[in-house]
Parts: structure tokens; C-alpha cells; sequence
């Protein structure tokens, strides 16, 4: 039996996103904003903006920023703990926002019907597959399975055994609905290989942080560049009663501060100083200050460098489209085989 093309294999993706290539840049926050999502949706892919902690008024002159830099579809990444999630939601309504992607946990019903009577395609992320039903049932148009090979919040699943999970059952079971592919990619054989399997796309994100259009401080580049898979370390939760998400990221002095910083919530939390929600809170906003560091001043011994593990196989700085370039050549060759 002959190959399909790569272009027959993700046309379900390259349908649903409105692009040419069904490659979803990661939303990685301090990163993921209009400059790198331009880019991205520029060089036939979908570019995703990290709204991460952004106030309305923030989102809303992101996007319009980001409106003015492509006319190519792009969508915006939502945290469904954000306490102003449905104000967030009804922005990207109203100015045209074509998909997003709620994130962070598991999507009320009620969010995505929201999305939905803007007429919003909505994805969201599943780490398994009786989860993947639950998102579908609820009104999804698309999931993305994250493995733990991923940089920044992470599931405890690698990607290779998701893809064996979930994608021969939602196309069993949920046929039209896309399943895109994170975790670990950055090579084009890879991408093929997912297709293969029966994924619509996929998505990267540690493969566009060293490219020239990415507002990333130099030093951040530099380690990334000069950093091991090994090196893209998973964080420590210290107080069982406080579970947080866990982060893959460089290993530095961050790593260390914040398992102190657990600790002192932990104690203050069973001192009855603060409540469970408070607490958890504390802990998470220590990754937005820690990566804002890292990423914009460009302190990576105190900073976090979200990371990958794919960071062993970023070996320089170049434009966006070089990227997207070399991945399309990759699988392309892969697939003529």
C-alpha cells in the first residue's frame, strides 16, 4: 500500500485550524505573544497566544496587536482557574478570535458552550482517555494530548503511550473530532509517525523558543541551546495535601527555591494562616514570577526555564520559517521512504 501524502495525512487538522501546516505552536507564557504567534501563523502554522495571568485589558491588546502583525488564523490560550475566565472568553468573542484553547485543568461545560455561541472552535487538553469522552461530551471540537516529555505544567503520561491510548479510540469513537499530537517533537519524522498513527497535528513548543522572531531574552536561548534532555527537570511536590501541577523545566537555583517555598505555604497552611485554595495559589504564582525573570531579564540561575525534553535537540537560533521548513523536509522524506 502506497504512502499518503503528509498533506492527505493531517487534512483533518489543516481543515480545522484554516492553515497549511497542522503544526499548533505551544502556548508558553512570557513567550507565546504577538511578535512569535505572528510568526508562526505567518509560516503556515497556528500560533497560539498565552493569555497565562493576563489581566481583560492585556488579552485585549495582545490580540489586536496580533491581528495587525496576520491575517492568518491564530487562537489564544485560556486558564480555566483564571478568575476572570468568562470575561476572557466573551473578549475573544467579540474580537474575532477563532479558536481557543482552554488549558490548566479540566474545562466546565458551561466555558465551552460560552465559546461556542461566539461560534468559537474550542480545544482542549486530555490525559486520558475516558477524559477525552468526558471534554468530548461536553462540547469540545478538538483535543490535544500533552505526554510528560513536554516544558512547563505537565501530565504524568508520557506522549508515546497517550498516542496508543487516545488516538485509535476518539477516531473509533469520535471520528471528525481532531486529535493533536504535544510532547517531545521536534523532529518531522516524528510528526509523520503521529499522522500515521491516526493524529490529525501536533503541537511545539520548545522548537520555537530559539528562533530570531521570539522575544526570549538571549541567556534563556543560550541554555536552552547549550542544555541535555536530562537537564529538563520535573518539579518536586513537597505537601501531599497540596498537590500542584507538575513543571518541567531547566534545573537551577529556581528548582531548590521553590520546594522552599512549598514548605513555607505547607506551614502556613497548617497553621491555618491560609486555606487550600490560598495556598495552592501561592505556589502556582511562583511560576509566573520565576519564568517572567527568566524569560524577559533573562536570570536563569534564578529564573525557570520551562523547557522539554526535546531541548537536547535545539542546537541554534534561526528565523521561524527554517523551522517549520526543516520539519516539513523531514517528514516529507520520512514519508517517501
Amino acid at each position: 500500500m502506497s504512502n499518503k501524502s503528509l498533506e492527505q495525512l493531517w487534512k483533518k487538522g489543516t481543515d480545522f485550524l484554516g492553515t497549511d501546516h497542522a503544526i499548533l505552536g505551544g502556548a508558553m507564557s512570557w513567550i507565546s505573544e504577538r511578535n512569535l504567534v505572528s510568526t508562526i501563523s505567518n509560516a503556515g502554522c497556528f500560533g497560539v497566544i498565552a493569555c497565562g495571568a493576563m489581566s481583560v485589558d492585556m488579552l485585549r491588546t495582545e490580540i489586536i496587536e496580533t491581528q495587525k502583525m496576520t491575517k492568518k488564523p491564530f487562537g489564544v490560550n485560556l486558564i480555566t482557574m483564571h478568575p476572570d475566565l468568562d470575561e476572557l472568553v466573551d473578549l475573544c468573542g467579540e474580537l474575532e478570535v477563532t479558536h481557543i484553547v482552554l488549558a490548566g485543568g479540566l474545562p466546565k461545560t458551561a466555558t465551552i458552550k460560552r465559546a461556542k455561541e461566539f461560534n468559537m472552535k474550542v480545544i482542549c487538553f486530555s490525559p486520558a482517555a475516558l477524559l477525552a469522552k468526558k471534554i468530548i461530551k461536553s462540547g469540545a471540537d478538538a483535543i490535544v494530548i500533552e505526554g510528560s516529555e513536554a516544558g512547563g505544567h505537565i501530565g504524568p503520561v508520557s506522549t508515546s503511550v497517550l498516542a496508543q491510548e487516545i488516538i485509535p479510540y476518539v477516531n473509533a469513537e469520535y471520528p471528525d473530532i481532531p486529535v493533536f499530537v504535544a510532547g517531545g517533537i521536534a523532529r518531522g519524522e516524528t510528526i509523520a509517525s503521529y499522522l500515521q498513527m491516526g493524529a490529525s497535528g501536533v503541537q511545539l513548543g520548545t522548537a520555537f523558543v530559539c528562533t530570531d522572531e521570539c522575544i526570549a531574552h538571549e541567556n534563556f536561548k543560550k541554555l536552552f541551546i547549550k542544555s541535555k534532555a536530562k537537564d529538563a527537570t520535573i518539579s518536586v511536590q513537597i505537601d501531599p495535601d497540596l498537590p500542584v501541577i507538575p513543571v518541567r523545566a531547566i534545573e537551577n537555583k529556581a528548582t531548590i527555591e521553590f520546594e522552599n517555598l512549598q514548605r513555607t505555604v505547607s506551614e502556613e497552611y497548617r497553621s491555618g494562616d491560609l486555606d487550600k485554595m490560598e495556598a495552592q495559589l501561592k505556589i502556582e504564582r511562583f511560576w509566573a514570577g520565576a519564568l517572567r525573570n527568566a524569560v524577559i531579564d533573562g536570570d536563569v540561575e534564578k529564573g525557570s526555564v520551562m523547557a522539554g525534553q526535546s531541548v537536547g535537540m535545539v542546537k541554534s537560533v534561526q528565523p521561524v520559517s527554517e523551522v517549520v521548513d526543516a520539519l516539513i523536509s523531514q517528514a516529507n522524506e520520512y514519508l517517501e521512504k
